[in-house]
C-alpha cells in the first residue's frame, strides 16, 4: 500500500528527508515552500525538486489534496501560520506532524489549529542535527496516535521514538536540550572571539583541556562558531520558544533570550571563525 507525504517548507531538513524518502517503495513525496513564489529562488527549489524526484505543489492546498501525512518542516516562528494556512485543507483521514523546534505551548496551538478539520496531530522534536544522518536521526514523538504512525515511518528508516501520548513532553525535552547546546554555542563564540583578541587561545586552550581532558576544546569552539554562523537566525527562532517554554513554567526565561540574541547577531555579522 502506497504512502503520500508532503512537506510544508522545503528548508534542510525538508529537503533531505524528502529526498530520502522519496527513494523508499511506494513512497511519494510532495513538497510546498513559500519560496517556491520567487522567480529565482523558486525555480531552483523546483528543480532542485524535481532532480530528487519529488513533486514540487503549487500551493499549500496542492500539497495537501492527496497527503496521508502532511510534515511541517518550516521555521520555528513560521510554525503556527504554517499549521494555519494547512488546516483548511486537512481532512480526518490524515496526519499533521510538526517538527520544528517550538515550545509545548506552540505545539498545542498548532494542534488546535490542524485538528479543526478532524486531522490527527503529532509533534516531533528532532534530537540531533540531520545533516549526515538524515532520516536516521533521533526523533522523540508525541500525541495520540504517535504511536502508530511512528511505526509506520519507522519501518521507512526513521528512529522514532513515542515518549507519550500528550503533546508537549517532546518539545520540552527538545528545548530543555538545546538551552544547553546552543548556550555552549552562544559561549563559543563569545569565547573565541575574546580570547583571539586578547592573544591568549593556546593558553585558554590548554587550561580547558586539564579541566575537561575528555573534550577536544579547540574542535569544539571552530564547530561551535562555524555552526551559529551558519544555523544561527533559524536557532535564534528556536532558544526564543525556549525562553517562552521557561516563562512559562514560571522562570526566569532571560538567559534563553540571551542567547538567541547572540547567535542572530553572530549569524548576521560579518566576523568568521578563525583558522587558528
Amino acid at each position: 500500500m502506497s504512502l503520500q507525504i508532503a512537506f510544508i517548507g522545503y528548508g534542510e531538513v525538508g529537503q533531505l528527508f524528502a529526498r530520502q524518502l522519496a527513494t523508499k517503495a511506494d513512497v511519494r513525496v510532495s513538497v510546498y515552500d513559500i519560496l517556491f513564489d520567487d522567480p529565482i529562488r523558486g525555480r531552483e527549489l523546483k528543480q532542485r525538486a524535481s532532480d530528487d524526484k519529488v513533486h514540487a505543489a503549487d500551493s499549500v492546498a496542492d500539497a495537501c489534496a492527496t497527503a496521508d501525512i502532511v510534515i511541517s518542516a518550516v521555521t520555528a516562528d513560521s510554525a503556527i501560520m504554517a499549521a494555519r494556512q494547512a488546516a483548511p485543507h486537512l481532512r480526518p483521514r490524515q496526519t499533521y506532524i510538526d517538527l520544528n523546534s517550538v515550545s509545548p505551548a506552540t505545539k498545542r496551538d498548532v494542534a488546535d489549529q490542524v485538528r479543526q478539520g478532524g486531522a490527527a496531530f503529532i509533534e516531533f522534536a528532532v534530537m540531533a542535527p540531520v545533516s549526515g544522518v538524515g532520516i536516521e536521526v533521533p526523533i522523540l514523538s508525541g500525541g495520540a496516535t504517535a504511536e502508530t504512525t511512528s511505526v509506520r515511518l519507522n519501518k521507512l528508516g526513521m528512529k522514532i521514538t513515542p515518549v507519550s501520548s500528550e503533546i508537549g513532553t517532546a518539545s520540552a525535552t527538545k528545548l530543555c536540550r538545546s538551552i544547553v547546546i546552543k548556550g555552549m554555542e552562544a559561549l563559543m563564540v563569545d569565547f573565541t572571539l575574546a580570547a583571539e583578541k586578547a592573544g591568549v587561545m593556546p593558553a585558554v586552550l590548554a587550561s580547558l583541556t586539564v579541566s575537561y581532558p575528555g573534550m577536544d576544546w579547540d574542535h569544539i569552539a571552530k564547530a561551535m562558531m562555524s555552526r551559529v554562523k551558519q544555523h544561527g537566525v533559524r536557532r535564534a527562532a528556536e532558544m526564543r520558544e525556549a525562553s517562552r517554554m521557561i516563562a512559562e513554567f514560571g522562570l526566569d526565561g532571560s538567559l534563553a533570550a540571551a542567547i538567541a540574541e547572540r547567535h542572530e547577531s553572530f549569524a548576521r555579522s560579518g566576523s568568521e571563525p578563525s583558522s587558528t
